[in-house]
């Protein structure tokens, strides 16, 4: 086995990427403080093609060094907006005809092996500042919530981290799943 050299990915250009069809998942930053995880964040979603970001509230945006350090320039291939609250990210994604998801642990979540995206829909899964999580009002404001089962002593995964695990599940299904 060889590992393959850059120039045998065959990775596309930002322009590339800009015109390609994208995973009909939009990702809401709730309040995120730190910046190598907005970074983070941003390489998945180029990984996955997610059709954008939106950092809400303190959620830090580009440019900036910290966030280019993780993102590697993919903050400049993810379309990314910014809004001054989350609620204001949720009724723009709601107008749009999003299915609105929290990724939280709460009553009546859906655990992330149950649960199903419905061919031709949309949605867009909100995460939550690392202490806090997702805000309760954010949640209340959501059609569903998402939670990913764990099993030893911490209750949560890094934000990034559990950014990747969601959009992969969703990733796979969108486009594995349906073959």
């Amino acid at each position: 086995m060889r590992k393959l050299l850059i120039d045998e990915m065959n990775r596309l250009t930002v322009e590339g990427y800009k015109a390609s069809p994208k995973t009909p998942v939009t990702v809401i930053l709730d309040n995120i403080r730190s910046l190598n995880n907005v970074g983070s964040i941003f390489r998945t979603c180029d990984a996955m093609r997610i059709e954008r970001i939106i950092l809400a509230g303190i959620t830090a945006q580009p440019p900036s060094p910290e966030i280019h350090k993780t993102a590697l320039g993919a903050e400049n291939s993810v379309d990314w907006l910014h809004v001054p609250d989350t609620l204001d990210a949720l009724d723009l994604c709601r107008r749009e005809g999003y299915v609105l998801c929290s990724v939280e642990q709460a009553e009546g979540s859906i655990s992330l092996p149950d649960f199903r995206v419905e061919a031709g829909r949309r949605y867009a899964i909100v995460l939550g500042n690392e202490v806090k999580g997702v805000r309760q009002d954010v949640v209340d404001a959501c059609h569903c919530c998402i939670e990913i089962p764990q099993f030893g002593t911490k209750h949560s995964f890094n934000v990034s981290v559990t950014t990747g695990i969601v959009l992969w599940e969703m990733f796979r299904q969108m486009t594995f799943d349906r073959r």
